[in-house]
Protein backbone atom coordinates (compact mmCIF):
# COMPACT_ATOMS: atom_id res chain seq x y z
CA UNK A 1 0.00 0.00 0.00
CA UNK A 2 2.86 2.56 1.00
CA UNK A 3 4.49 1.97 -2.97
CA UNK A 4 1.28 2.41 -4.61
CA UNK A 5 0.68 5.72 -2.83
CA UNK A 6 3.91 7.03 -3.24
CA UNK A 7 4.13 10.48 -5.90
CA UNK A 8 6.64 8.77 -8.53
CA UNK A 9 8.71 11.14 -9.74
CA UNK A 10 9.31 10.72 -14.04
CA UNK A 11 13.22 12.00 -14.27
CA UNK A 12 13.03 10.35 -18.02
CA UNK A 13 10.70 12.71 -18.95
CA UNK A 14 12.34 16.14 -16.76
CA UNK A 15 15.60 14.89 -18.82
CA UNK A 16 14.24 14.25 -22.33
CA UNK A 17 12.50 18.02 -22.02
CA UNK A 18 16.23 19.24 -20.87
CA UNK A 19 17.97 17.49 -24.08
CA UNK A 20 15.08 18.82 -26.27
CA UNK A 21 14.92 22.17 -25.25
CA UNK A 22 18.96 22.50 -25.40
CA UNK A 23 19.07 21.26 -28.89
CA UNK A 24 16.07 23.23 -29.83
CA UNK A 25 18.40 26.75 -28.77
CA UNK A 26 21.56 25.36 -29.95
CA UNK A 27 20.32 24.27 -33.44
CA UNK A 28 18.05 27.34 -33.66
CA UNK A 29 19.68 30.10 -32.31
CA UNK A 30 22.66 28.55 -34.48
CA UNK A 31 20.77 29.21 -37.65
CA UNK A 32 20.00 32.84 -36.65
CA UNK A 33 23.67 34.07 -35.75
CA UNK A 34 24.46 32.48 -39.12
CA UNK A 35 22.00 34.02 -40.84
CA UNK A 36 22.19 37.35 -39.69
CA UNK A 37 25.15 37.72 -37.31
CA UNK A 38 27.80 40.21 -39.08
CA UNK A 39 29.93 39.19 -41.52
CA UNK A 40 28.00 36.02 -42.24
CA UNK A 41 27.99 34.61 -45.95
CA UNK A 42 24.41 34.70 -46.04
CA UNK A 43 24.08 38.37 -46.39
CA UNK A 44 25.72 37.86 -50.23
CA UNK A 45 23.89 34.59 -50.54
CA UNK A 46 20.58 36.06 -49.48
CA UNK A 47 20.78 40.06 -49.86
CA UNK A 48 16.58 40.02 -48.69
CA UNK A 49 16.58 40.17 -44.95
CA UNK A 50 12.90 39.21 -45.38
CA UNK A 51 13.57 36.34 -47.27
CA UNK A 52 16.32 35.10 -44.75
CA UNK A 53 13.87 35.67 -41.89
CA UNK A 54 11.47 33.23 -43.94
CA UNK A 55 14.43 31.23 -44.45
CA UNK A 56 15.68 31.45 -40.62
CA UNK A 57 11.48 30.50 -39.51
CA UNK A 58 11.53 27.63 -41.48
CA UNK A 59 14.42 26.06 -40.49
CA UNK A 60 13.51 26.84 -36.73
CA UNK A 61 10.29 25.34 -37.33
CA UNK A 62 11.70 22.32 -38.68
CA UNK A 63 14.13 21.85 -35.59
CA UNK A 64 11.13 21.92 -33.34
CA UNK A 65 9.55 19.07 -35.48
CA UNK A 66 12.91 17.26 -36.07
CA UNK A 67 12.66 17.01 -31.98
CA UNK A 68 8.94 16.08 -31.87
CA UNK A 69 9.65 12.95 -34.18
CA UNK A 70 13.03 12.17 -32.65
CA UNK A 71 13.38 9.97 -29.08
CA UNK A 72 12.99 13.30 -27.00
CA UNK A 73 9.31 13.42 -28.47
CA UNK A 74 8.77 9.50 -27.71
CA UNK A 75 9.74 9.70 -24.21
CA UNK A 76 8.24 13.34 -22.82
CA UNK A 77 6.50 14.25 -25.92
CA UNK A 78 8.90 17.23 -27.00
CA UNK A 79 6.75 20.35 -25.39
CA UNK A 80 10.47 22.09 -25.57
CA UNK A 81 8.55 25.53 -24.12
CA UNK A 82 6.98 26.44 -21.19
CA UNK A 83 3.12 27.61 -22.83
CA UNK A 84 3.23 24.22 -24.25
CA UNK A 85 3.15 22.33 -21.29
CA UNK A 86 1.06 25.15 -19.69
CA UNK A 87 -1.56 24.17 -22.56
CA UNK A 88 -1.58 20.67 -21.51
CA UNK A 89 -1.98 21.55 -17.42
CA UNK A 90 -4.89 23.51 -18.54
CA UNK A 91 -6.23 21.28 -20.99
CA UNK A 92 -6.08 18.66 -17.88
CA UNK A 93 -3.25 16.43 -19.53
CA UNK A 94 -0.68 16.84 -17.23
CA UNK A 95 -0.34 16.77 -13.06
CA UNK A 96 1.04 19.74 -11.02
CA UNK A 97 3.85 18.33 -9.92
CA UNK A 98 5.02 17.21 -13.63
CA UNK A 99 4.15 20.62 -14.91
CA UNK A 100 6.56 22.20 -12.97
CA UNK A 101 9.06 19.82 -13.46
CA UNK A 102 8.72 20.07 -17.40
CA UNK A 103 8.96 23.81 -16.98
CA UNK A 104 12.43 23.55 -14.63
CA UNK A 105 14.08 21.26 -17.03
CA UNK A 106 13.25 23.60 -20.50
CA UNK A 107 14.30 26.63 -18.56
CA UNK A 108 17.70 24.65 -17.47
CA UNK A 109 17.84 22.82 -21.04
CA UNK A 110 17.55 26.59 -22.73
CA UNK A 111 20.83 28.03 -20.47
CA UNK A 112 22.48 25.03 -21.11
CA UNK A 113 22.10 25.12 -24.80
CA UNK A 114 22.99 28.53 -25.55
CA UNK A 115 26.13 28.07 -23.54
CA UNK A 116 27.77 26.80 -27.02
CA UNK A 117 26.64 29.92 -28.93
CA UNK A 118 29.65 31.92 -27.07
CA UNK A 119 31.49 29.87 -29.54
CA UNK A 120 30.20 31.92 -32.04
CA UNK A 121 32.30 34.81 -30.84
CA UNK A 122 31.74 38.16 -32.83
CA UNK A 123 29.36 36.84 -34.95
CA UNK A 124 27.06 35.79 -32.13
CA UNK A 125 27.65 38.77 -30.09
CA UNK A 126 26.65 41.37 -33.53
CA UNK A 127 22.96 39.61 -32.94
CA UNK A 128 23.49 39.17 -28.96
CA UNK A 129 23.38 35.54 -29.46
CA UNK A 130 20.03 35.24 -30.74
CA UNK A 131 18.35 37.20 -27.85
CA UNK A 132 14.67 38.29 -28.29
CA UNK A 133 14.55 41.80 -28.02
CA UNK A 134 11.63 44.36 -28.95
CA UNK A 135 12.23 46.34 -32.40
CA UNK A 136 14.06 49.79 -32.52
CA UNK A 137 11.52 52.62 -32.16
CA UNK A 138 8.17 49.78 -31.59
CA UNK A 139 6.37 50.98 -28.47
CA UNK A 140 6.56 47.53 -25.61
CA UNK A 141 2.23 47.20 -26.01
CA UNK A 142 2.57 46.47 -29.73
CA UNK A 143 5.76 44.03 -28.88
CA UNK A 144 3.77 42.20 -26.02
CA UNK A 145 0.47 42.21 -28.61
CA UNK A 146 2.62 40.60 -31.04
CA UNK A 147 4.02 37.70 -28.48
CA UNK A 148 0.26 37.81 -27.20
CA UNK A 149 -0.75 37.17 -31.57
CA UNK A 150 2.17 34.72 -32.17
CA UNK A 151 1.78 32.37 -28.98
CA UNK A 152 -2.02 32.22 -29.43
CA UNK A 153 -1.50 31.17 -33.06
CA UNK A 154 0.57 28.16 -32.54
CA UNK A 155 -1.25 26.46 -29.13
CA UNK A 156 -4.55 26.88 -30.69
CA UNK A 157 -3.29 25.17 -33.64
CA UNK A 158 -1.50 22.80 -31.75
CA UNK A 159 -4.80 22.11 -30.10
CA UNK A 160 -6.53 21.50 -33.38
CA UNK A 161 -4.23 19.65 -34.80
CA UNK A 162 -4.08 17.52 -31.49
CA UNK A 163 -7.87 17.42 -31.11
CA UNK A 164 -8.97 15.40 -34.11
CA UNK A 165 -7.86 12.24 -35.04
CA UNK A 166 -7.64 12.19 -38.47
CA UNK A 167 -4.98 15.14 -38.63
CA UNK A 168 -3.43 14.27 -35.52
CA UNK A 169 -0.31 12.43 -36.76
CA UNK A 170 0.69 15.85 -39.18
CA UNK A 171 0.72 17.76 -35.72
CA UNK A 172 4.60 18.36 -36.17
CA UNK A 173 4.41 19.49 -39.68
CA UNK A 174 2.73 22.75 -38.27
CA UNK A 175 5.98 23.97 -37.15
CA UNK A 176 7.94 24.93 -40.31
CA UNK A 177 5.62 26.82 -42.30
CA UNK A 178 3.81 28.15 -39.10
CA UNK A 179 7.98 29.89 -38.18
CA UNK A 180 8.35 30.92 -41.53
CA UNK A 181 5.80 33.08 -42.37
CA UNK A 182 4.86 34.57 -38.24
CA UNK A 183 9.37 34.86 -38.15
CA UNK A 184 8.92 36.39 -41.67
CA UNK A 185 6.08 38.68 -40.63
CA UNK A 186 6.17 39.93 -37.21
CA UNK A 187 9.88 39.35 -35.82
CA UNK A 188 11.09 42.96 -36.47
CA UNK A 189 7.95 43.37 -34.09
CA UNK A 190 9.05 41.08 -30.95
CA UNK A 191 11.74 38.52 -32.42
CA UNK A 192 9.09 35.94 -32.26
CA UNK A 193 9.94 34.18 -28.94
CA UNK A 194 6.84 32.54 -28.10
CA UNK A 195 8.56 30.80 -25.74
CA UNK A 196 9.87 32.10 -22.28
CA UNK A 197 12.77 29.40 -22.31
CA UNK A 198 14.03 30.34 -25.71
CA UNK A 199 14.42 33.74 -24.90
CA UNK A 200 15.85 33.20 -21.15
CA UNK A 201 19.14 31.06 -22.39
CA UNK A 202 20.79 33.60 -24.91
CA UNK A 203 19.19 36.42 -22.32
CA UNK A 204 21.64 35.18 -19.82
CA UNK A 205 24.35 34.43 -22.48
CA UNK A 206 24.22 37.63 -24.19
CA UNK A 207 23.26 39.97 -20.89
CA UNK A 208 20.51 41.28 -22.95
CA UNK A 209 17.71 41.69 -20.95
CA UNK A 210 15.39 44.70 -22.58
CA UNK A 211 11.75 43.93 -21.98
CA UNK A 212 12.36 40.26 -20.83
CA UNK A 213 9.08 40.59 -19.34
CA UNK A 214 7.46 40.64 -22.61
CA UNK A 215 8.86 37.19 -23.38
CA UNK A 216 7.26 35.73 -20.22
CA UNK A 217 4.11 38.38 -19.88
CA UNK A 218 3.16 37.72 -23.74
CA UNK A 219 3.19 33.38 -24.52
CA UNK A 220 1.40 32.88 -21.12
CA UNK A 221 -1.32 35.37 -22.02
CA UNK A 222 -1.34 33.72 -25.63
CA UNK A 223 -1.28 29.90 -24.37
CA UNK A 224 -4.52 30.48 -22.17
CA UNK A 225 -6.55 32.54 -24.36
CA UNK A 226 -5.66 29.82 -26.96
CA UNK A 227 -7.03 26.93 -23.87
CA UNK A 228 -10.04 28.92 -23.23
CA UNK A 229 -11.07 29.30 -26.80
CA UNK A 230 -10.60 25.89 -27.77
CA UNK A 231 -11.12 24.25 -24.51
CA UNK A 232 -13.99 22.03 -26.10
CA UNK A 233 -11.24 20.32 -27.45
CA UNK A 234 -9.94 19.38 -24.24
CA UNK A 235 -11.90 16.16 -24.15
CA UNK A 236 -9.85 14.90 -27.51
CA UNK A 237 -6.97 15.56 -26.73
CA UNK A 238 -5.76 12.27 -25.75
CA UNK A 239 -2.27 12.88 -24.30
CA UNK A 240 0.33 15.50 -23.97
CA UNK A 241 2.12 14.69 -26.70
CA UNK A 242 2.93 16.12 -30.02
CA UNK A 243 3.96 12.89 -31.70
CA UNK A 244 4.18 9.12 -30.14
CA UNK A 245 0.52 9.47 -29.04
CA UNK A 246 0.71 5.36 -28.06
CA UNK A 247 4.04 5.95 -26.67
CA UNK A 248 3.63 6.20 -22.76
CA UNK A 249 6.52 6.33 -20.21
CA UNK A 250 5.42 3.77 -17.66
CA UNK A 251 1.89 4.70 -18.31
CA UNK A 252 2.33 8.28 -16.49
CA UNK A 253 0.61 10.21 -19.21
CA UNK A 254 -2.19 7.81 -19.35
CA UNK A 255 -2.17 8.45 -14.87
CA UNK A 256 -2.29 12.14 -15.33
CA UNK A 257 -4.89 11.96 -18.10
CA UNK A 258 -7.47 10.40 -15.84
CA UNK A 259 -10.45 11.11 -14.72
CA UNK A 260 -9.21 12.00 -11.07
CA UNK A 261 -6.09 13.76 -12.55
CA UNK A 262 -8.46 15.93 -14.54
CA UNK A 263 -11.25 17.07 -11.32
CA UNK A 264 -8.32 19.13 -10.65
CA UNK A 265 -9.36 21.06 -13.97
CA UNK A 266 -12.80 20.88 -14.41
CA UNK A 267 -12.99 24.73 -13.28
CA UNK A 268 -11.18 25.78 -15.91
CA UNK A 269 -13.32 24.50 -18.43
CA UNK A 270 -16.24 24.75 -17.13
CA UNK A 271 -15.54 28.46 -16.64
CA UNK A 272 -14.83 28.67 -20.61
CA UNK A 273 -17.41 26.19 -21.85
CA UNK A 274 -21.22 26.85 -22.45
CA UNK A 275 -21.78 23.16 -23.55
CA UNK A 276 -24.39 20.80 -21.38
CA UNK A 277 -21.27 18.58 -20.91
CA UNK A 278 -20.93 18.22 -17.23
CA UNK A 279 -17.39 16.86 -17.61
CA UNK A 280 -15.80 18.71 -20.62
CA UNK A 281 -12.26 17.39 -19.65
CA UNK A 282 -13.02 13.25 -19.96
CA UNK A 283 -10.79 12.07 -21.96
CA UNK A 284 -12.67 11.22 -25.61
CA UNK A 285 -11.50 8.12 -27.64
CA UNK A 286 -9.01 8.52 -29.95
Amino acid sequence: MENSNRRHIPWALFLSELIGTALLVLIGLSLVIFMFGTGTPMARLIPSEGLRRLVTGFLFGTTGASIALSPVGKVSGAHINPVVTLGFRLMGKLDLQTTLGYIGAQMTGAVVGSLPLLLWGAMGKSVAFGATLPGLGIPLSTVLLGEVITTFTMVALLCVFLGFRKIRAFTPAIFPPLYAIMVWAEAPVSGTSTNPARSLGPAIVSGQWEGWWIYWVGPVIGSIAACIICSFLAKRITVAKLYYFDSDHDRVFRRMSSPKSREQVTDFSSSTQTSADPNPLQENQR
